[in-house]
């Protein structure tokens, strides 16, 4: 242990809601990490409420938390909090200014839910091509497959808008489906089988388009009326991402009007529970899930192991995953 830890004994580690795995495995999990070097308190329910939130945070020195937001209304009463470790791979929930101005160290657990999330993408592709929730309906009502023939995934030109971590897992398993993969990417990029291309160029020429950009001033309304005013009519969009990157409302103006064929949303510009109105929810040809891309089993374990290694790293003085400087 060095000097910069030995400095840090006796601090106050929180985790403020469980984390999709057995509490008492979590538990066992980060005390094997912190030893003696941290008191831990670990919450076994999941509060989002600013007074909940302040007076479970108000001693710490170091908090984890996935995906609910944690405002400057919570951080300004936690005089100690010198550490926040995102479970969770997109951090727009934290108010990341107000932890630069207070020089707290935000660390995110990017990469545990990659492949979750692209079998997602390829669940939600297959289902709108196949109709395979609509069969499972039809053939309960003695209905057949009349008008409901759709298109296989071979030789379609598939689009992905973000080529990170998750866009390039899922162009490997789209070339593998024998797709022509196109990508846009803000940096330049070469990958064998994939075509990098500009986002009009993506978005008019391909016959599925899946988001996997993080939400940022640049980004929100990316994926607006005019973006998607360029898609052919048999396209698909698909949004694994975040809510905001889309204009929710164009998007079930062009679905209703039949301007592109179909949607599949996993995110919306709130967490769920979603309002029942809300456009996406009543728009044709449109799946919905409740922010469950990232949500597998092993997903979960990869995750727990991510945020005891940033905190292992940060007690040593040498913080990891670090998206605050």
């Amino acid at each position: 242990m060095n000097q910069e830890s030995f400095l840090l004994i006796f601090m106050k580690l929180v985790i403020l809601e469980p984390l999709g795995i057995p509490d008492d495995v979590l538990e066992q999990k980060v005390k094997e990490v912190v030893a003696d070097a941290m008191e831990v308190v670990c919450y076994t329910t999941r509060k989002e409420d600013i007074p909940t939130l302040i007076e479970r945070s108000k001693d710490a020195d170091a908090v984890v938390l996935s995906n609910f937001k944690y405002p400057k209304e919570v951080m300004m009463h936690c005089p100690n909090l010198k550490y926040i470790c995102v479970a969770f791979t997109g951090y727009d929930h934290v108010d990341m200014e107000y932890c630069r101005e207070r020089g707290i160290q935000v660390s995110n657990c990017a990469g545990y839910s990659t492949s979750a999330v692209a079998d997602l993408v390829f669940g939600f592709i297959i289902d709108l091509y196949r109709n395979i929730l609509t069969y499972n309906q039809v053939v309960r009502e003695r209905g057949t497959k009349a008008g409901l023939i759709g298109p296989e995934l071979e030789g379609k030109k598939f689009g992905i808008v973000g080529a990170g971590a998750i866009g390039l897992r899922v162009a490997a398993i789209a070339k593998a489906f024998g797709c022509d993969v196109y990508a846009y990417s803000r940096t330049k990029k070469e990958i064998e089988g994939v075509t990098f291309v500009d986002l009009d160029t993506v978005l008019s020429e391909c016959d599925i388009v899946s988001l996997h950009v993080p939400q940022t001033a640049q980004t929100v309304g990316m994926i607006n009326a005019e973006k998607i005013a360029l898609m052919k009519k048999e396209a698909i969009l698909i949004n694994t991402a975040r809510g905001p990157i889309v204009d929710s409302q164009a998007l079930a103006d062009a679905l209703n009007k039949g301007n592109i064929a179909g949607a599949a949303v996993d995110v919306f510009e709130t967490e769920p529970p979603i309002d029942p109105a809300h456009p996406l929810l009543n728009a044709k040809n449109c799946i919905a899930t409740p922010h469950i891309a990232f949500a597998s089993v092993q997903a979960m374990y990869k995750r727990a192991d991510i945020v005891c290694n940033n905190i292992k790293a940060y007690l040593e003085g040498n913080p990891i995953h670090l998206v605050s400087l």
